[in-house]
């Protein structure tokens, strides 16, 4: 204070004791008995010792309300809602009982952890929290976990996707289905409500999620048993073990501590299509050792090697030749197999299947599970192989096919396929025989088979030809009827004269049509008319035959050679030569020297 200010204070000090003083008070004897202190501070003075003694006092009775901290608190009284928590502040605080419903037993004097949740609600009131306090305490217990690798104890609450979730410390934590056992968890439902070891192994604090593993706590041990075991083991040791897991490709089965590997191909010497075909879970069964790695600790076992090979008890005096029965295991496009005794196969393939030389698919004979009868044609028991065959069974067609398929026999057959230059037809099981595309028809120009029939259609045949040793025959189907081209070769003899009309105007002449079968040509100089005029489309007139050709089905006529004397002579000179030459002669319009001449004036005239 100021010595100005002080002097102005004492001032009004003296006036206002003399104001309200009825007696007569000395000024200097009042200013020196005045408490100062207690007018400044509005209290008496202190001592210092006193202080020291109230601040320490306070230091260890009372809690400092500004931290956010987690302290110890005694119940001192519990109501319909409520519980009265006393933690040495200025005032008790109050915590809803909805927070211990994890303890119905929270009596007064119980102590409890709590965090002071509001200093001061709006009515004075100090508000804590035991729960916010009991999650606190439990992420520190579980990052300790975590940091020192400590094992802890957990409540399975439910499953969830993918693994269970654990009650830890209050926490739920997710422990993944993986993490559960080192084996296969089949039946998630079984560890609901227990309580089990666990881990700590994974903390997002972004996230506020715990993964924790019951798996970790045993992978250690059991390595530890995989190398002791892996140790003792011996390539042929039979062990006893359990089905730990079936898949598609082998079994994995528990020999107490390490897993081994049955390949499905080791199972059974048998062909199966899965291994529960001869096992089941939690089977126990023996089983050998094949092999294993001491590196990467796998153990190869076998199941099908604890008994002899079938092929070893097979009959010995089994034989070619002989008939065997036996289930088909197998088809392919190329054959089936046949399992005549378990574990014991056999061949058949497609071509043994029939006499017919016109092979089809295995699937057309058998289907997997027939059971078929064969004869067995080849047997190697050092290989272990053997073929079959079905078609053995039937007596061979073509042992007596000379009788039965004669040259120039007539028979019927159904057609079974095309190829570009014929027709497959057969007449039995077995006896196939092929029309040449040249032989389906006497007048039909045919490009390919199947313009002509179709698969499956009955057609007559003619034995052509027959070759026993390479077993072939040869058929026509235009044989079992006449050739109308015989009856042609009269009718449309050169010379001869026909009347019709201009069928189509085509390229160096015209063509005309005498009945479905011939189709003559009409060279372009030789469509000239008496008046000089030319032939067109549809007109009518008589024309004469000027080259016929049986083989090649070729007919050349003229109408000029009617009323033009050359041409006339020319015609006569070669129908004469014609009907003297031999039937072995070929008589066409190159082969005659007067028809050369005609033919070199037709291209001429076509030209």
């Amino acid at each position: 204070m100021s010595e100005e200010t002080k002097n102005t204070d004492v001032q009004e000090v003296e006036n206002e004791a003399i104001a309200q003083s009825p007696v007569q008070v000395n000024p200097e004897q009042f200013l020196k008995d005045f408490n100062w202190h207690n007018y400044e501070e509005g209290i008496d003075p202190i001592e210092d010792s006193k202080l020291e003694e109230f601040e320490q006092l306070v230091a260890e009775n009372f809690v400092d309300t500004l931290n956010d901290e987690v302290v110890m608190g005694t119940v001192i009284n519990i109501t319909d809602r409520d519980a009265i928590i006393d933690i040495n502040a200025k005032s008790e605080g109050v915590i809803s009982l909805n927070e211990f419903r994890y303890n119905p037993d929270l009596k007064v004097g119980d102590k409890v952890e709590v965090l002071i949740d509001v200093r001061e609600d709006s009515t004075g009131q100090l508000v804590l929290s035991h729960r916010k306090a009991r999650v606190i305490k439990a992420w520190d217990r579980v990052n300790g976990a975590h940091d020192s690798g400590e094992i802890v104890n957990g409540f399975v609450k439910c499953r969830t996707k993918g693994g269970m979730i654990v009650d830890v410390f209050g926490i739920e934590a997710f422990l993944p289905g993986s993490q559960i056992d080192v084996k296969p968890i089949r039946d998630y439902d079984a560890y609901v409500g227990k309580t089990m070891e666990f881990k700590v192994v994974k903390i997002n604090h972004e996230f506020k999620n715990v993964v924790v593993s019951h798996k970790a706590l045993i992978e250690a041990d059991i390595e530890e048993q995989k190398k002791e075991i892996i140790g003792q083991l011996e390539k042929g040791q039979v062990l006893e073990g359990t089905v730990k897991n079936v898949t598609s490709y082998g079994v994995f089965v528990d020999l107490g501590g390490v897993d081994g590997l049955v390949h499905i191909t080791d199972l059974s010497w048998s062909r199966i299509n899965h291994p529960n075909e001869i096992v089941e879970l939690d089977q126990k069964l023996n089983v050998v050792i094949l092999d294993f790695d001491e590196a990467k600790t796998r153990i190869q076992l076998g199941l099908k090697q604890l008994k002899p090979h079938p092929w070893e008890a097979l009959d010995k005096d089994l034989k070619v030749g002989d008939k065997v029965k036996g289930k088909v295991v197998v088809i392919a496009d190329y054959g089936a197999f046949i399992e005549v005794e378990e574990g014991v196969e056999g061949l058949i393939h497609v071509s043994e299947m029939s006499w017919s030389t016109h092979l089809r698919s295995a699937q057309d004979f058998v289907k997997v599970g027939d059971q078929v009868e064969a004869v067995i044609l080849t047997l190697d028991r050092e290989e272990r192989k053997m073929s079959l065959g079905i078609k053995q069974l039937t007596p061979d067609p073509w042992t007596d096919i000379t009788n039965k398929y004669p040259v120039g026999s007539r028979h019927n057959g159904i057609v079974r396929n095309f190829t570009n230059f014929g027709v497959f037809v057969e007449l039995e099981e077995g006896i196939d025989g092929l029309i040449y595309i040249s032989d389906l028809s006497w007048t039909k120009k045919i490009k390919h088979p199947s313009d002509f029939t179709s698969v499956g259609d009955k057609l007559d045949v003619v034995v052509l030809e027959l070759d026993v040793e390479g077993r072939k025959l040869s058929l026509g189907h235009k044989q079992t009827e006449e050739n109308p081209w015989d009856k042609y070769e009269v009718d449309f003899a050169v010379g001869t004269k026909h009347t019709a009309k201009i069928g189509e105007i085509v390229d160096k002449g015209a063509t005309i049509d005498f009945n479905e079968d011939i189709i003559a040509f009409i060279p372009a100089r030789h469509l000239e008319k008496e008046d000089g005029s030319k032939l067109k489309q549809g007109d009518e007139a008589e024309f004469q035959i000027i080259e016929f050709n049986k083989e090649f089905k070729r007919v050349v006529a003229s109408h000029t050679s009617l009323f033009k004397e050359e041409e006339a002579k020319i015609v006569k000179q070669a129908a004469k030569k014609a009907a003297s030459s031999t039937s072995s002669e070929k008589t066409t319009l190159g082969d005659i020297d007067a028809l050369a001449d005609l033919k070199a004036k037709m291209e001429k005239g076509e030209n």
